[in-house]
């Protein structure tokens, strides 16, 4: 079965049991500032999880695009990857968990409607229960019905502990046990498998997690179940990798259609040799996580995102290099990706993806032979980051290749003091919650909206949105444009958004269905992919004649008087045909 059919069956799968498909979030979280990326699922749907209403209601099904860097190292072996998409399907208040179990057995084992996977390899995990919260016997009990009505023998149910069977969304907050299903890639294993011969297939990964039932069930206050929710919700999945891996019966995601491509383009690129395996995987994964990050709107920088972004397409220059890839090569293995995914996510075509690739190679290149000089004399490793664009993890790579070591810690210091944010450069795991709506961030937001409606005043309909990053402190706006903004067009801009702030204006909200939202004229995100109905926020007394209006997912303040004075600190270039504006609220 190939990926595409995959996808289709999966989408198709929940949207016929009532579910409406809506689409992949960017990978930039809207209104989280607490994360780089998101890194699951479930993240960009936290607030409706929480109790906001969607407006494609209470049934929907997506695949999430996702990146994860903490497993960077592990890139080149069978299941690891730092670009993937999430399957997801969602009841927010509707329906609980025989629907959610049943659905999920089906999709995965039914041969006419589902992914047609032998039902005699899985196995199940549920909550064991533990002080705070039961043993989940509804989840099991539910199992012991389908295997029995599906002559489906031996010893398949385990229970596990909190850390491998709870979902929580912080220490205040919705929680809840799942339970999860387990796929034998041998196909050869006992049915009747105590629970110590299961963890050991497990560790040995004879048995690979395909499949996740998550059930918000309980409220949570300070780590500790208060009682049940009022509305219950249900979140189920698997990474669409994984699971395009398994049917396709391969034993490394790098087999499946979704690599096979990309990988032929860097054979043809390089001699293909066993010796270069690792390093065609890690070219294949991070230009393929690049490609996606810019079509996103991020940039190559020395903080937050762009630094991760810059780290990957180094790290694949240097694997390029080291499998002599001929020249372009990552071009050629980008324009591959674009062909692959342009039907699914139509912003991955944009031109301007491969000229910040090329650019970022061509400064690396230009700076790699003097910092590599650098490195053999012996350099400080925060020099070679700060002079030459070494990332810490490039210089602790090529002194393990020389037998050396390289002080990190030494390095995370002089690093903190040169950095505005402490937190560049890694990940920081998401917990849920609400993150990123405190009163200054919302501020912010809002202000966001005000700015990028001034620039499209002073500078034309050529102004488009590449990304924004807001904090408590600050707001930060990327958008493409070819040149510097002289002095007279930023403080025209600063006065714009000043007039209108004292102006009191307030903000509003409608849910408008996207092709109505379309003709109001109302700015975008990157061309991305909305669902049937969106919500627009304007910034006036009515939607026709208001200053400001956008498909976001707020939050917002009701009243833009109440912001303050808004002052613009830093324009600066991003990247090629990117610029970026800092500004905050006094």
């Amino acid at each position: 079965m190939h990926s595409k059919n995959i996808r289709e069956k999966f989408l198709t799968f929940f949207q016929e049991r009532g579910h409406v498909i809506i689409p992949s979030a960017s990978l930039v979280p809207e209104n989280d500032p607490s994360v780089l990326f998101n890194t699951a699922g479930m993240q960009p749907l936290v607030p409706y999880l929480l109790g906001e209403t969607h407006p494609d209601g209470k049934r929907l099904v997506d695949i999430q695009k996702c990146v994860r860097t903490v497993d960077i190292d592990e890139i080149g072996d069978n299941t690891h990857l730092t670009f993937f998409e999430m399957m997801g399907n969602w009841s927010l208040g509707d329906y609980w968990k025989r629907e959610a179990i049943e659905w999920s057995y089906e999709l995965l084992t039914s041969k006419e409607v589902g992914f047609g996977l032998d039902p005699n390899r899985l196995y199940v995990t549920c909550f064991e229960g533990d002080t705070n919260a039961p043993k989940d016997e509804e989840s099991a009990e539910i199992w012991k019905e389908i295997f029995q009505k599906n002559n489906i023998s031996g010893e398949r149910i385990y229970f596990r502990p909190k850390e491998k069977n709870w979902w929580s969304a912080g220490s205040d907050g919705p929680c809840g046990p799942d339970t999860e299903m387990f796929y034998d890639l041998t196909g050869k294993l006992n049915s009747g498998m105590t629970l110590d011969e299961y963890l050991k297939a497990d560790h040995e990964q004879r048995v690979v997690e395909i499949w996740n039932d998550v059930f918000m069930q309980y409220l949570s206050k300070d780590g500790r179940v208060v009682g049940e929710l009022p509305n219950k919700n249900v979140d189920t999945g698997s990474g669409f990798e994984r699971i395009v891996a398994v049917v396709q019966g391969k034993q490394s995601i790098f087999e499946t259609d979704l690599f096979v491509p990309i990988m032929e383009k860097i054979y043809e690129l390089s001699e293909s040799i066993p010796e270069h395996r690792q390093a065609e995987r890690v070219i294949a994964d991070h230009i393929r996580t690049s490609v996606f990050m810019i079509s996103d709107g991020v940039t190559p920088s020395n903080t937050d995102r762009g630094y991760i972004l810059r780290r990957l397409l180094r790290r694949a220059v240097r694997f390029a290099d080291s499998i002599d890839l001929k020249e372009n090569g990552l071009l050629e293995v980008a324009k591959v990706v674009q062909d692959m995914y342009k039907e699914i996510y139509s912003n991955i075509s944009d031109e301007i993806i491969l000229n910040i690739l090329q650019d970022e190679e061509t400064r690396f290149r230009k700076t790699l032979a003097q910092g590599l000089k650098e490195f053999e004399a012996g350099e400080d490793p925060f020099v070679l980051f700060s002079s030459y664009g070494f990332p810490i993890e490039l210089t602790v790579e090529l002194a393990k290749e020389k037998g050396k070591e390289i002080n990190v810690e030494e390095f995370k210091e002089k690093f903190k003091k040169h950095q505005e944010t402490s937190r560049v450069g890694s990940e920081q795991k998401f917990k849920g919650g609400l993150s990123g709506t405190g009163e200054m961030e919302t501020k912010y937001h809002t202000a966001t909206h005000l700015l990028h409606q001034a620039l499209h005043d002073v500078l034309g309909d050529g102004v488009v949105q590449r990304g924004s990053n807001i904090t408590p402190e600050r707001t930060r706006f990327d958008f493409s444009f070819e040149r510097k903004l002289t002095d007279e067009e930023l403080k025209k801009v600063e006065e714009i958004v000043n007039e209108k702030i004292k102006e009191k204006l307030p903000v509003k909200k409608v849910v408008m269905k996207k092709d109505d939202a379309l003709k109001t004229g109302a700015y975008h995100f990157f061309n991305g992919k909305y669902g049937e109905e969106v919500n627009i926020y304007y910034i006036g007394e009515d939607l026709e004649t208001a200053y400001s209006k956008e498909f976001c997912g707020g939050p917002h303040v009701e009243n833009i008087g109440d912001l303050g004075h808004f002052k613009i600190t830093k324009e600066e270039a991003s990247s090629a045909g990117i610029r970026r504006i800092r500004a905050v609220l006094e």
